[in-house]
């Protein structure tokens, strides 16, 4: 049953957020059929207009599905990847004029001068693979460590493209600093250029690519019907968040945040600090959310409007009602196997897939119970 949060009255104190009730995960009502098994640790997926899947593998590889399930070998053209630890080849995004221009967008951890940072291609789909491939944006600096590169890849209507940039787990404090691109999201041209737009233009030591800041570890991110970005990002030990992030403004991390490091002591200043940003909604216990999906088919016209977020640490999908611009209810679901969710997306027929994050991965469709 999904359990409404009004129930729980509203926040104490104007400046806290709302807690997730934690919900206990019931069976998912609907049938969950495997599309294609085989995939080491698939990361992201897209739907090419004839009817066949773009899926990545962490490991390095870019591959084809078939509507029947036959996956292809590794397609051609994928830039080299930092492979360890979080990295690797991670989100793939299609171009808003696939039809005309057939260019793929790629994340990746990138390796280079000083570690590795996110990084995003493009090259266009032929025969064989990507063609012409290049590196459009690279975040700064590049770091020595195998995490937090969150890198969710999102078209906006209007043909710009958000990417979601992790902490790095070493450089958290990064995120405060305009001038860098860690604990970012950014927004960027088709060809890599910041929009001229963009909040921080013109501004002297700040990135002029640079949307909002104070991020973790973002790696899940959508737009709802308006064309307004909706965020899911990991916390520490608890402190995983809801973000509607808007532009310029500051999120607040490491500064403020719900959860406490993995030792158990502090972080920053507590919750809350004037200037800097509450995010709709937080877990703790966390969700480990990963990959974010507004809900606008009619195969699950119960589901229709709602927000559906994978999860790697419940193992399941998490679905939120929204009112308003606030969770009005959560419900859990459990998939069977259990199974560490990587990704969710919307089909063109209507259908939800899911990604699970696993040696044996698998591409999971859901269908309406009979």
């Amino acid at each position: 049953m999904i359990v409404a949060i009004v129930l729980l009255g509203l926040p104490a104190l104007a400046q806290e957020a709302t807690r997730s009730p934690t919900p206990i995960p019931v069976r998912l009502p609907a049938r969950a059929i495997d599309v294609v098994r085989g995939l080491e640790h698939p990361w992201g997926l897209a739907f090419l207009p004839d009817g066949r899947l773009l899926v990545t593998e962490r490991a390095g590889r870019l591959r084809l599905v078939a509507p029947s399930g036959r996956l292809s070998d590794p397609l051609a053209g994928v830039p080299g990847v930092a492979t360890g630890g979080q990295g690797g080849l991670l989100d793939v995004a299609l171009s808003p004029s696939f039809a005309q221009d057939r260019l793929v967008y790629l994340s990746f951890s990138e390796p280079g001068a000083g570690g590795a940072g996110t990084a995003v291609a493009r090259g266009r789909l032929g025969e064989r693979g990507l063609e012409g491939t290049e590196v459009v944006w690279r975040q700064v600096p590049k770091v020595t460590s195998e995490f937090h590169w969150g890198s969710r890849l999102v078209f906006r209507p209007d043909g710009t493209l958000f990417v979601t940039l992790g902490d790095r787990l070493s450089r958290r404090d990064a995120a405060q600093d305009l001038a860098v691109t860690i604990g970012k999201i950014v927004r960027i041209n088709p060809d890599g250029s910041a929009p001229r737009d963009n909040p921080f233009v013109g501004r002297d030591g700040a990135r002029p690519e640079i949307w909002s800041y104070g991020h973790r570890n973002v790696q899940g991110a959508t737009l709802d019907a308006r064309g307004e970005l909706w965020t899911a990002e990991h916390g520490a030990r608890g402190g995983d968040e809801l973000n509607n992030p808007r532009a310029g403004r500051n999120y607040g991390w490491p500064i403020i945040t719900y959860g406490v490091d993995y030792s158990g002591t502090r972080i920053g200043v507590g919750t809350s600090r004037p200037g800097m940003e509450q995010p709709v909604y937080y877990w703790d216990p966390v969700i480990a959310p990963s990959g974010a999906l507004f809900y606008t088919a009619d195969r699950f016209p119960a589901w229709r409007g709602d927000l559906f977020l994978a999860s790697l640490q419940r193992r399941g999908l998490v679905r939120l009602r929204l009112l308003n611009g606030r969770v009005a209810a959560e419900e859990r679901y459990t998939l069977t196997p259990n199974a560490r969710i990587r990704d969710v997306r919307q089909g063109p027929d209507g259908l939800i897939y899911l990604l699970t994050d696993e040696p044996n991965g698998r591409i999971v469709r859901l269908e309406p119970e009979r």
